[in-house]
């Protein structure tokens, strides 16, 4: 018998179905697992570049994924342990141009009442800016940021 916990197999279900909901693109899906508190915090960028809420989650998810022509979420390991729940996958972005990245990632959630309250990406940004097309720094610079919000300290 496992000691794996209900609570904990729930927990994997939810972060399994939320990188599933964003693999496909499917933006409301992927709302639908963010707790309205939830933060998103790009970790080689830091807690004052957070997004709050499923909204301006999506938001800043939207800046990365929309300029590619294909997106590719390679699942890998999951281990849950009461509310937090870890992921090692990788990511296979693919722009238009023919430029391929393929990025390593862990990341980490905190899942409580059925939705995710915390998500933090790790992961090397210069292996994504070394790959992307050369124009993609500038694209970011002209790109939506009214979902910016600090959580430092909040975490």
């Amino acid at each position: 018998m496992s000691s794996e916990t209900v609570t904990e197999r729930d927990s994997a279900a939810i972060v399994r179905g939320l990188w599933s909901a964003l693999a496909q693109r499917d933006w409301d899906a992927a709302m639908n697992f963010l707790a309205d508190e939830c933060i998103y915090v790009d970790m080689p960028y830091g807690p004052t570049l957070a997004a709050r809420g499923p909204h301006d989650i999506v938001k800043r998810i939207k800046v990365g994924f929309e300029p590619l022509a294909a997106y590719t979420n390679h699942d890998g390991v999951l281990v849950a342990h009461g509310d937090d729940v870890i992921y090692e996958h990788s990511e296979r972005w693919e722009w238009a141009s023919g430029e391929v990245a393929v990025l390593p990632f862990v990341t980490v959630h905190r899942v409580v009442d059925g939705k995710v309250t915390l998500w933090k990406d790790y992961w090397d940004a210069a292996t994504l800016i070394n790959s992307a097309p050369a124009t993609w720094m500038d694209d970011l610079a002209k790109a939506d940021t009214s979902w910016v919000f600090d959580a430092t300290g909040l975490f």
